[in-house]
């Protein structure tokens, strides 16, 4: 069985809102490559596919556009070849290299994890809380910022019974930011 891991910028106060000044420098841009290299293949929202899909599909000229640093772009590639599994009761068809999940979410995402591989990566905000209260979240990876952004959504908020995990990783970037991963005790 393949795990779930789950990955996400945080500030220092828990807020995971992208536009919360948490924009990913070289060196943490070399990591989130290397999460994505490892994922066989990851399952997001609706809300985190488009936001995804709107800044880094390849576009159909095939070169990427001006606002993206060279370091950004093998980070793009990665998420632009990766499958993608959509969960959504709103969309009606996609594309992208991607799929939609209907019906029960947690019955699919034990689907998925059955097939070997390397591993699921699932990213967002509603999603992960869903499949954390599902305990179907194998590893949890929180790159935690130097900022109090003071506003936003907030890491996990709601879910509903206490998660105890343990460290298995820690990696200092020179940005200041701390990527911590832990897994469930079980």
């Amino acid at each position: 069985m393949r795990p779930l891991r789950y990955s996400i910028n945080v500030t220092l106060d828990g807020c995971v809102h992208h536009e919360a000044g948490v924009a990913p420098d070289e060196g943490l841009m070399g990591f989130w490559t290397a999460e994505m290299q490892r994922a066989d293949a990851v399952i997001y929202g609706r809300t985190t596919y488009e936001m995804m899909e709107s800044a880094w599909r390849r576009p159909a000229s095939g070169v990427w556009p001006d606002w993206m640093d060279e370091w950004e772009i093998p980070f793009a590639d990665a998420l632009d070849r990766v499958p993608k599994h959509v969960v959504s009761s709103t969309l009606d068809a996609l594309d992208w290299n991607a799929e939609l999940v209907r019906g029960d979410v947690g019955e699919a995402v034990t689907q998925l994890k059955a097939h070997p591989g390397e591993g699921l990566s699932v990213g967002g905000v509603t999603l992960p809380l869903a499949l954390a209260d599902l305990g179907l979240i194998d590893e949890f990876t929180f790159v935690v910022h130097p900022i109090l952004a003071g506003h936003g959504p907030r890491l996990l908020d709601g879910l509903r019974e206490r998660i105890e995990l343990e460290e298995v990783g820690r990696r200092v970037f020179g940005s200041g930011a701390v990527a911590v991963t832990y897994r469930p005790r079980r």
